[in-house]
């Protein structure tokens, strides 16, 4: 196992009428900022609780943070929080409204003409003060509600860019399933994808003896297997179900699974390319690229693909290439059973686009993956066993 240094300063407040305690988490005389995304906290009570539990405070409200936060509506909430005088976030919905805040709190007192450098030159970020945010999670999928990493757009650049902080943790995080309840169908699936893909960026690279890290990381992954077709098929929500899948998502991407073990990311950085081109949901580029970049990097992750194969989908016989062949297609037919199409071309995209990709990888001189040879020839295969 690799040396580590685990830190997690977000406060958990789990369950059923939680959101009632949001209040005694914030400083008494805060002005608090809340933000939001496009309205559907109006429809299923949420706002109504969220603003019952922070009676009394001072508060300004900034909403409309799209799915994929875009930079420039985010500069008009910085602009708002500056000229109010804001000491305090409070992120009320998914992973895109609680990455948006998190680069509203670096960005409120950031010195820089530019606050793209925060994204772009991220080499000078350890310095920023940010300011103190906290969480109530509507859509469980991005595990943001417990990291202190972000993704942002920038439509005018066509450019999504992930960003860390290891200042810029949520002070708490309210998750209470009842919040999840109205959430379409199409959301639930790319977050149980979401999900599923954060944990084997964690878990599907090579051994170091990482035991419980592993043992951990295949409970997630058998856990939404379990729930995620259950979860979808109900014609009405099942707390408990919800319970499990927020769970899920959130030690899916809070660095538990990750102490002391490589990680790869490759999947969604080259998915990331996929939304600012042609606007795919982030869920759907996972699944088109995962099946794909594991088929073309087994030979690096053999032994954990073999691994997986066994302990979570119980395949143990063939040889060695059916089984690694059987691990693909099982997780290929598992994102498919949630009703995602899995191919480049089910959404129109081609050679065209293949090309533009890995141009732009070339340029930049990627090395992706847990050994660093996933360059822009080879993600040119990838994508194209995604077709």
């Amino acid at each position: 196992m690799e040396n580590f240094v685990f830190r997690n300063p977000t406060k958990l407040i789990f369950g059923r009428g939680q959101i009632a305690r949001i209040g005694q988490e914030i400083p008494t005389g805060a002005r608090i900022m809340m933000t939001y995304g496009g309205g559907s906290i109006f429809k299923n009570g949420i706002y109504d609780q969220v603003k019952a539990a922070i009676k009394g405070f001072q508060v300004v409200e900034f909403g409309g943070i799209e799915a994929n936060p875009e930079y420039e509506t985010l500069l008009r909430g910085v602009q708002v929080a500056r000229e109010q005088k804001i000491d305090y976030l409070l992120a009320v919905g998914g992973g895109s409204v609680i990455d948006g805040t998190k680069f509203i709190a670096a960005a409120i007192h950031y010195p820089g003409a530019s606050l793209w450098d925060i994204l772009v030159h991220q080499e000078n970020n350890r310095g920023i003060e940010t300011v103190p945010f906290g969480t109530v999670l509507t859509l469980p999928a991005t595990g943001s509600e417990m990291n202190s990493g972000a993704v942002i757009s920038r439509r005018e650049l066509k450019e999504k860019i992930a960003f860390s902080l290891p200042n810029n943790y949520p002070q708490f995080s309210v998750l209470d399933p009842t919040a999840c309840f109205s959430l379409p169908k199409r959301q639930l699936e790319n977050g149980i994808l979401d999900t599923f893909v954060h944990v084997m960026e964690q878990y599907l690279t090579y051994p170091v003896s990482g035991m419980i890290q592993d043992r951990f990381s295949e409970g997630i992954l058998q856990t939404l297997i379990e729930i995620g077709p259950q979860i979808l098929q109900r014609s009405t929500p099942d707390y408990d179900l919800m319970a499990n899948f927020m769970l899920s998502a959130t030690f899916g991407l809070n660095g538990l699974i990750a102490i002391g073990v490589p990680e790869d990311w490759a999947t969604h950085i080259i998915g990331h390319e996929l939304t600012a081109l042609h606007g795919l949901d982030h869920g759907v580029t996972l699944a088109i690229i995962f099946p794909a970049l594991i088929d073309e990097m087994r030979g690096e992750k053999r032994e954990k693909m073999l691994q997986y194969g066994e302990r979570v989908w119980g395949i143990t016989t063939g040889s060695e290439s059916e089984r690694l062949d059987a691990v693909v297609k099982a997780t290929r037919d598992f994102f498919e059973s949630l009703g995602v199409k899995t191919h480049l071309s089910d959404y129109g995209i081609g050679e065209e686009t293949i090309r533009t990709i890995t141009d732009r990888f070339a340029q930049r001189g990627t090395r992706l993956g847990e050994h660093g040879t996933i360059q822009a020839e080879v993600i040119g295969r990838i994508l194209r066993k995604a077709l």
